[in-house]
């Protein structure tokens, strides 16, 4: 049977992807195999901590550090205890643990457990809102009404998301607004990855240079005693240069697939979109309205639950299910869905997203392997982390301000939790700052930048895996995207902390 031109297009996208480099499964059991190996080569160490009390805000916060100069190795007796087994049993972790113990790993606030019940959670839930068509019809009769407005809709999209990241760390909530505008954007001629830019890595951006985020800069501030949202100025300098930059190259990759489909990394990604919109008899009506109602205020109710009153992952996918049973109950009582269709569609949802909550469980094995992120226990990654550490500092003030960067970018793969990983690195990197000569306000950014933009490419970042898995995009090939454009920012981070260490900032 001879292929179809589209079939042809996606069997040799598929090919080119897998040949060029391997599935995100078989990078993350690479790193794995090498954890083990350091578990053999490194020892385990560890770190004392004590509990501070600081003035925020007028308020006595009582915050546990890490002690200066506490850190020690495991005497030799115990030694062999932090080497990770082929398979081990009990509470120890192995390699072929790796996959059951670290989806089952943390709670219901954090990885692994709770992220991977989030992703299926509001998959399943944007399955039923996707279903009901509404989103669909909704873009198509947007498209008949505004013609040439998408010209301002990229910019305007960018800049508001790049925002929400600056303002209160703006993260897993763009994976509702991937549902909406991924088809959108394949809609209006671009593609999935022009979908993915304006959400999820406007985020980040905004989030790496953010002035004000509660749930970064202010943390690690705090930890490094730097006043409260200080150096304000500088930053929202640095936050316009990134996200012009980032709007730039969007501009840039989004025209040249309008003018060229052919240069698009999400071919087979477009064609599922379209294929549904093509189905679909644009036909707006009162029950469309009505779900799109449904669907803009939860959204509304989730930023707002976010902002007023710090709502997290539970929360936040409790606001999402609601969100996906009342849409869900609307077109039953529009006859446009039977119950169990609504039942079909969350099911769907939630299996497009499994591979992504697999991944995000999968990574945290690999910390599990190495010992843990617990800085009070033995592990390898406390002894990683030490000896980084004391790699900084042995050089020029901006080489050591880069190095910080370096690490914390890195750092990051293993710890992808902003406030996490300022809890465990700052207490380390802020008294090493006044040893090298960089203001502790320069070692506050050199951990924004690099915990921030290496959101955008790592496999361990769960609100990047959950937008790729609602654009239908594989890591893998959004790595083999985005790997130039991330060491572009990298170059302009290595930049803005040479410029913080010459201002002394």
């Amino acid at each position: 049977m001879k292929q179809t031109s589209t079939e042809t297009e996606l069997t040799a996208e598929k090919k080119s992807a897998f040949s060029s480099m391997p599935d995100a499964f078989v990078i993350l059991f690479m790193v794995i195999v090498l954890a083990t190996v350091l578990t053999y080569v490194l020892p385990a160490g560890y770190f004392q901590t004590e509990q501070v009390v600081k003035q925020v805000n007028g308020e006595q916060v009582t915050r546990t550090l890490i002690k200066q100069d506490s850190f020690q190795f495991v005497d030799d007796a115990n030694a062999s205890a932090s080497q990770a087994p082929l398979f081990a049993t009990g509470d120890k972790v192995g390699t072929f643990n790796y996959a059951f113990e670290g989806l089952v790993s943390g709670n219901k606030y954090g990885s692994a457990v709770g992220v991977v019940a989030f992703i299926l959670v509001v998959g399943g839930a944007f399955g039923i809102v996707m279903q009901t068509g509404a989103i669909n019809n909704g873009i198509l009769a947007l498209i008949d009404k505004t013609k040439s407005a998408d010209m301002v809709m990229i910019p305007l999209f960018f800049v508001l998301f790049s925002l929400g990241g600056a303002i209160f760390g703006m993260g897993e909530e763009a994976i509702a607004f991937c549902i909406i505008l991924v088809p959108l954007m394949v809609a209006l001629g671009y593609d999935a990855v022009t979908g993915v830019l304006i959400t999820y890595v406007a985020t980040q951006i905004g989030f790496a240079t953010s002035w004000m985020n509660p749930f970064s800069v202010a943390i690690a501030q705090g930890i490094a005693d730097v006043p409260l949202l200080s150096g304000q100025g500088f930053r929202v300098a640095l936050w316009c240069v990134f996200t012009a930059i980032g709007l730039g190259f969007t501009l840039w990759y989004a025209y040249g697939v309008k003018a060229n489909p052919e240069r698009s990394y999400s071919i087979s990604s477009n064609h599922f979109f379209k294929k549904q919109q093509q189905q679909i008899e644009s036909q707006f009506d009162k029950l469309d309205a009505l779900i799109l109602l449904v669907f803009f205020s939860g959204i509304i109710w989730v930023i707002w639950g976010v902002t007023q009153h710090a709502y997290y992952i539970p929360e936040i996918a409790s606001q999402f299910f609601t969100i996906g049973v009342v849409a869900g109950f609307v077109a039953w009582i529009g006859k446009r869905m039977s119950a169990n269709e609504v039942s079909n569609a969350f099911q769907q949802g939630a299996k497009d997203l499994l591979p992504a909550a697999l991944i995000v469980g999968m990574a945290k094995g690999i910390v599990l392997v190495l010992g843990g992120d617990e800085v009070t226990s033995p592990s390898v990654l406390n002894t990683i982390l030490f000896y980084s550490s004391n790699a900084i500092g042995e050089t020029s003030s901006y080489v050591n301000a880069t190095a910080m960067l370096m690490f914390q970018a890195v750092f990051n793969f293993f710890v992808a939790s902003g406030s996490g990983q300022a809890a465990i690195t700052m207490p380390l990197m802020a008294p090493l700052a006044d040893l090298v000569g960089i203001t502790r306000q320069t070692a506050v950014l050199a951990f924004q930048l690099g915990d921030g933009l290496s959101n955008i490419i790592i496999p361990t970042s769960a609100s990047l895996i959950g937008c790729l898995g609602v654009a239908r995009i594989d890591w893998s090939v959004w790595f083999k995207f985005v790997w130039r454009f991330f060491l572009l920012l990298i170059a302009v981070a290595v930049v803005a902390m040479c410029i913080a260490v010459a201002i002394s900032f």
